[in-house]
């Protein structure tokens, strides 16, 4: 059946609202997951809860927000194009209101690949700046015992409990000149490779899971389909959102292990993603594949839940309508 239709712009709007909302959200767990997949040696954390505690303990509230700057920023037009190019090649793709199943992976597969020109970049900034924390958490600390002998005379005053130095502030645009002035506008691009066999593969069962879940018991006036509530929607969209995100946690591992530019005392260097599957393997075991795939689900469930709600309340559509 065909579905009612929306204008491009009101498209855009849709998933640009959608996308800050969502990753308002779940932010933090989104740092918790990028800090468990990047643990190889030291485990400086046991799992996300003890990450985020860990995290507000050494860097306050707002660093579980480290990187959110850039996300926020470029996740407009992220889920903008993921979106929009979505409904864009399933409209090119059906035939008398009708979509097979080959229609709704390939039109997935185009959304996927359309966004990782945005992606890439955006991921890449947002990884050094949520793995900060975790390599100075990694730092040696020096003892009482050290603190004290490095004075030139022994206080009476016992020395303060030692803790972990607070992580460098760098930002996104001294790391954005940073790899510009080093390795061109490729740096800001590395790892695009794994980006793309990552968000194709998800693109390609997300949007043909979503959009039977969402088609199930609306009813269709004429050859349009009804629009979907939001409760519809917003679980369709959380349903769908966990099974692509669990189903692609390996190649997302892969991905932020090949992005991290800092790693910390005794972690490896990858050369590629062949190179980088076969160290993890065989130095971390095929389990270090699946590293942060609960938080991974619980980032992403939400997130398309939220894009998915709002996309299909019509935000877009309103605020076009107000705007005459």
């Amino acid at each position: 059946m065909a579905e009612k239709k929306v204008s491009l712009p009101a498209k855009l709007i849709n998933g640009g609202v959608a996308g800050l909302v969502g990753v308002t959200c779940v932010f933090p767990i989104d740092l918790a997951k990028t800090r468990l997949q990047n643990q190889q040696g030291v485990q400086v954390y046991n799992g996300m809860l003890d990450c985020l505690a860990k995290t507000i303990r050494s860097e306050g509230y707002f660093g579980c927000y480290r990187g959110a700057a850039v996300n926020l920023t470029l996740v407009t037009p992220e889920k903008a194009i993921k979106l929009a190019a979505n409904d864009v090649f399933r409209q090119k793709l059906s035939k008398d209101g009708h979509l097979p199943l080959w229609g709704e992976v390939l039109a997935g597969c185009g959304a996927g690949t359309c966004q990782v020109v945005v992606t890439t970049p955006m991921e890449m900034l947002k990884i050094q700046l949520q793995d900060a924390g975790r390599l100075a958490a990694q730092r040696p600390v020096p003892t009482p015992a050290q603190a004290s002998a490095s004075g030139s005379a022994q206080s009476l005053v016992p020395p303060p409990t030692a803790r972990p130095p607070p992580p460098t502030r760098t930002s996104a645009t001294s790391i954005t000149v940073e790899l510009l002035k080093t390795r061109g506008l490729a740096g800001l691009y590395r790892g695009a490779g794994a980006t793309l066999m990552r968000d194709v593969p998800f693109s390609m069962i997300y949007f043909p899971l979503f959009a039977n879940l969402n088609a199930l018991g609306r009813e269709t006036v004429g050859d349009v389909q009804a629009r979907a509530p939001f409760w519809q929607s917003f679980v369709s969209g959380c349903g769908a959102g966990s099974v692509a995100a669990v189903a692609v946690t390996p190649l997302d591992v892969i991905k932020t292990r090949l992005q991290t530019l800092q790693k910390g005392d005794g972690e490896d260097t990858y050369k590629g993603i062949v190179d980088c599957t076969r160290r993890i393997m065989v130095r971390e075991g095929p389990s270090a594949f699946l590293k942060g795939a609960a938080c991974r689900a619980l980032v992403i469930a939400p997130l398309f839940g939220i894009a998915q709600g709002v996309y299909f309340l019509g935000v877009g559509e309103t605020l076009l309508g107000l705007l005459g």
